[in-house]
């Protein structure tokens, strides 16, 4: 049974086995925790707090500061593509908190015995299931209703995350020279949710040069759209006939 509700300024579409469906309010609870949280959009929340300075990071919730570390760490990983900090110096952990709640809401589902689920956030996926691969559409960035290629994700290959300014226009901070990015869009397959996610956007942060470093020292696949339309994609990646898509990323 597929559940949709919206959260984290997209929409969640999670498929749960019928006899585990009375779990999606544990799931919805932790998008809400995390929002309510993270969320620069709401001024009550904690990150905002932070932000015009009314709490500092070091009087801040566990929960914040682990979150900040582990985005420390990605930034000094991928040299600071990916950062917390925006150029204007306010912390923002938009770029990991999505990826860390889907990552949450899979170990629940694991925790209590489901064994077969999707959980797509905003087109970032993570699935659950041994027998029968997920066969993943990633999207054609000049066509809302295209695709370009798929990929069947199996374990360990779990999770696959898609960024870029296709869907939300540019809002990544890029690494490189000044302009929009080389690339309008970038998937990125991995084991995890959180490796996908960081990645996807570090490459796009970093353009050609940082999908050929973050593509040797990481075990991912990654397809790339630049600005000309031309596809880069590792060799687990290549594009194909998008046939039989169940999900669709991007």
């Amino acid at each position: 049974m597929r559940h949709v509700f919206p959260t984290m300024g997209t929409v969640a579409s999670i498929e749960l086995p019928d006899d585990h469906a009375h779990r999606l309010a544990d799931l919805r609870a932790i998008f809400r925790a995390t929002q309510a949280r993270y969320s620069l959009f709401d001024v009550d929340s904690e990150l905002s707090l932070i932000a015009r300075g009314a709490l500092d990071l070091t009087d801040s919730s566990d929960a914040m500061r682990e979150t900040y570390l582990r985005a420390l760490e990605w930034r000094t990983a991928t040299a600071g593509l990916f950062s917390p900090h925006r150029p204007d110096g306010i912390l923002d952990l938009n770029g990991i908190v999505k990826a860390d709640a889907i990552e949450q809401a899979g170990a629940h589902l694991d925790a209590v015995g489901c064994d077969r689920w999707t959980i797509n956030v905003g087109g970032d996926i993570l699935v659950r299931g041994a027998d029968d691969p997920w066969v993943i559409g990633i999207a054609d960035p000049t066509d809302a209703q295209g695709l370009i290629s798929s990929v069947s994700l199996r374990p360990p290959r779990r999770a696959v995350a898609t960024s870029g300014s296709a869907q939300r226009g540019d809002h990544i901070w890029l690494g490189g020279d000044p302009g929009p990015a080389r690339f309008v869009q970038v998937t990125v397959v991995a084991d995890d949710i959180v490796t996908a996610d960081v990645l996807a956007t570090a490459i796009v942060a970093g353009g050609r040069e940082a999908l050929d470093d973050i593509a040797d020292r990481w075990p991912i696949d990654v397809l790339a759209v630049d600005r000309e339309g031309q596809i880069l994609a590792t060799p687990g990646l290549r594009p194909q006939p998008p046939a039989e898509v169940t999900r669709m990323a991007g």
